[in-house]
């Protein structure tokens, strides 16, 4: 498990808006509503809660700074 900064990726996250499961899955209808990741995968929606609440991005506090 991580903590503290996360190093951004711009491949990641180009990758991630792009990929082919994403635009299948999106055009089909087939998505769960927010907050239901636990119902698909819970293991997987556990240890994306706790990475979320221990690791920050630089542009969450970029956008705190200049809000």
């Amino acid at each position: 498990m991580k903590f503290g900064f996360r190093k951004p990726s711009l491949k990641k996250r180009l990758s991630a808006r792009t990929s082919i499961k994403r635009q299948i899955i999106h055009r089909s209808g087939l998505k769960m509503p927010r907050g239901y990741g636990w119902l698909r995968n819970p293991k997987k929606a556990v240890y994306n809660n706790v990475y979320r609440k221990t690791t920050f991005d630089i542009f969450s506090v970029i956008k705190k700074l200049f809000k």
